[in-house]
């Protein structure tokens, strides 16, 4: 019986076509509106201090580097992710 050998881009592409539809309000899914994120979302780039002390989010998780984080999914959770510098990379409702 041959034997067929998948090339890591066809193993992506494969793997790509069984993830689910983006779903709004989830990282890389679109809006921050569910979680009040839409004013953190325009700092990218900025340090965390720049960050309103009050905002429209209901919880608050700041996600250092290497800090372990749950994989609970909360929609109205903020999530803003910080680089070595303090610096905000990423912003996400869940």
């Amino acid at each position: 019986m041959p034997h067929v050998a998948l090339s890591p881009l066809a193993l992506i592409l494969l793997l790509a076509a069984c993830a689910p539809a983006p779903d709004p309000g989830r990282p890389g899914g679109g809006s921050l509106a569910n979680c009040g994120g839409d004013p953190v979302g325009a700092l990218m780039g900025q340090p965390v201090a720049a960050m309103p002390a009050t905002g429209g989010w209901t919880a608050l998780r700041v996600i250092e580097p290497g800090m372990a984080v749950t994989e609970d999914y909360s929609p109205t959770r903020l999530n803003v992710g910080l680089d070595r510098q303090g610096r905000i990379i990423g912003v996400a409702c869940g």
